[in-house]
C-alpha cells in the first residue's frame, strides 16, 4: 500500500496525550528472581546434545543480573537482532537426562509511551519494513484494511491498525494452528493467542511503512509473591518517526477490554523480555531451521532439531 505521508517527518502524539497513555504518575517497577529450567528427556545415556537457550538483557525497560547459568554454558549473542543466549554442549546422564537451570534478578518497570531506538536500531530501521517467513506485508492481512480511509499521521495509523486487529481477532486457542504467529492464519481464523495478534499488527503496520518489531519474554501474575509461570508472552512495538518505540500489547488488551486505551502506548511492569524478532539465527549457527522466534530452549541432537514436547519446561518467580 502507498503511503499517505512521510512517517519520518511527523510528530509523536502519544507521550502529549493523557487519555492514551494515562495518569502523569512516574512509571511503576517490579523486582523479581526469574528462574527458567529445562529438562532434555528422552536421551541415550551419553548421548550428546547441543543446546540453546535465550538469556533476558538490560534495556531501556529492564535492568537484569544473571544470578545463575549452566554449568559450561558459554554466552553468545546472534546478529539480527542482538539477543543474548547460552550455548552449551552436554551429555546425557544414565537416564537419559540433561538438565539446565539458569536465573536472573530482574527490574521491570511500566513502560509509558515512547523510548528511543538504539543507535545500532536506528541504523538498522530498514529492517523493520521487510516481512518475516509468518510476516508478510502484503496478501491477505491487508484485506483488513483494504476498504479502510486511513488518516495521514503514523501515530494514528497505528491506532486504526490496533483497533483492526483487537476487533478481528479473539484471544483463544481453540483448534490447532494457534502459537506460531502466522498472520496469514490469523487473518483467517480470526482467534489465537499474543504471537498471533502481534504477527497481524506486524503485517499491516511493515505494510503502511511503519517499522515494527516484535517482542517475547514471561508474564507474572498481577499479585506479587512467589509461584510457577505457565508459558510465554509477547508483544510489539512500532515506530512512527525512526526515533521512538511505541508499544502495543493487543492480546492483553483483547482479554481485558477496560484496559484497550491503556494497552495502546503502555505495559505493565508485570513482564520480562527474553529476545526481539524472528527467523533467528543462533550463535554458534544452528543447524536446522531458522528459529520463528525464541523463547523456549532449542536443541538439537545429530544435527537436528530435537522435539519440543521432550523438552520439560518449568518456569518460576519471586518478588524481592
Amino acid at each position: 500500500m502507498s503511503m499517505r505521508c512521510h512517517w519520518y517527518a511527523l510528530p509523536i502524539l502519544f507521550a502529549l496525550t493523557a487519555s492514551v497513555f494515562g495518569d502523569a504518575a512516574a512509571p511503576r517497577t517490579r523486582t523479581f528472581q526469574f528462574t527458567y529450567s529445562a529438562t532434555v528427556t528422552g536421551l541415550k545415556p551419553d548421548e550428546a546434545a547441543r543446546i540453546w537457550l535465550p538469556v533476558p538483557q538490560t534495556t531501556n525497560d529492564q535492568d537484569v543480573t544473571v544470578v545463575a547459568a549452566p554449568k559450561d554454558a558459554k554466552l553468545t549473542k546472534e546478529k539480527k537482532a542482538g539477543n543474548a543466549m547460552y550455548y552449551l554442549e552436554a551429555r546425557a546422564d544414565a537416564d537419559g537426562k540433561i538438565p539446565v537451570e539458569m536465573a536472573f534478578l530482574v527490574k521491570r518497570k511500566e513502560v509509558k509511551g515512547e523510548e528511543k531506538l538504539s543507535a545500532d536500531e536506528k541504523a538498522k530501521l530498514a529492517d523493520y519494513l521487510k516481512p518475516d517467513a509468518k510476516v508478510p506485508v502484503d496478501g491477505k492481512p491487508l484485506d483488513l484494511i483494504k476498504d479502510k480511509k486511513l488518516p495521514a499521521d503514523p501515530s494514528e495509523i497505528a491506532r486504526v491498525l490496533y483497533d483492526v486487529v483487537n476487533a478481528h481477532m479473539r484471544y483463544s486457542k481453540e483448534a490447532p494452528g494457534w502459537g506460531r504467529g502466522d498472520s496469514v492464519w490469523a487473518c483467517e481464523s480470526g482467534f489465537g493467542n499474543c504471537t498471533d495478534f502481534h504477527s497481524l499488527f506486524l503485517s499491516l503496520a511493515r505494510s503502511e511503512k511503519i517499522p515494527a518489531k516484535f517482542e517475547i519474554g514471561f508474564p507474572l501474575p498481577e499479585k506479587h509473591g512467589t509461584g510457577d509461570v505457565a508459558g510465554y508472552h509477547c508483544w510489539a512495538k512500532f515506530s512512527p518517526d525512526g526515533k521512538v518505540w511505541v508499544p502495543v500489547d493487543i492480546s492483553e488488551a483483547n482479554k481485558n477490554p477496560k484496559l484497550k486505551d491503556y494497552y495502546f502506548g503502555n505495559l505493565t511492569e508485570d513482564r520480562v523480555t527474553f529476545t526481539t524478532g524472528r527467523d533467528l539465527e543462533l550463535s554458534p549457527k544452528q543447524d536446522g531451521e531458522l528459529l520463528n522466534f525464541f523463547i523456549y530452549p532449542y536443541v538439537e541432537i545429530g544435527g537436528k532439531a530435537y522435539p519440543q514436547e521432550k523438552i520439560v519446561r518449568k518456569f518460576a518467580y519471586q518478588d524481592k
